[in-house]
């Protein structure tokens, strides 16, 4: 086994996108979103997320035009959206597809069933949010969705996402 002081598969500085190097550097935090299309649950992390107060508030994300969980929310119009704790990484690497999850990505941990899609059985602050539209924008898919429904409990550190890691606060 080799140790390498970077990812071993990431692209040479000249060839990698500064785009996307720009966005990486805006520090976000980590949501998990689940929904139940017309087949089975799906779900994916998503940290392109912005809330809006307001009558009534609504939610606003980028998400893959191609994800399973993107098609599930079409399908439904509805989804749960999780802010995960930073106890959550893992499940953040699997519902992002950069961890192994053997049986499915809803057997690497319990879940509740709510009305708009499955949660961590351990979630202390989630929202279930209705479908209000779409829009493309660039290479994604922007969801503005209206709350419904919001959960807010206990003070876990928030798992952050910033240039590929998960760093810790303060």
């Amino acid at each position: 086994m080799t140790i390498h002081h970077s990812h071993p598969f990431a692209d040479p500085p000249a060839a990698r996108d500064a785009v996307r190097a720009f966005r990486g550097r805006l520090a976000s935090g980590v949501t998990l979103w689940t929904s139940v299309g017309e087949r089975r649950p799906a779900g994916l992390t998503v940290s392109s997320v912005l809330v809006a107060n307001g009558t009534p508030p609504r939610v606003l994300a980028l998400l893959d035009p191609l994800a399973d969980l993107t098609e599930a929310l079409l399908a439904s119009g509805r989804a749960a959206v999780t802010i995960l704790a930073r106890q959550q990484r893992q499940l953040a690497e699997i519902f992002a597809g950069v961890a192994p999850a053997p049986g499915g990505a809803f057997r690497q941990a319990a879940f509740t069933d709510t009305d708009w899609g499955p949660v961590p059985a351990d979630a202390a602050t989630w929202a279930g949010v209705r479908l209000e539209g779409v829009t493309t924008v660039g290479y994604s898919e922007l969801v503005t969705c209206t709350i419904e429904q919001v959960t807010a409990n206990g003070e876990d550190e928030p798992l952050v996402h910033y240039r590929g890691r998960y760093p810790r606060l303060g």
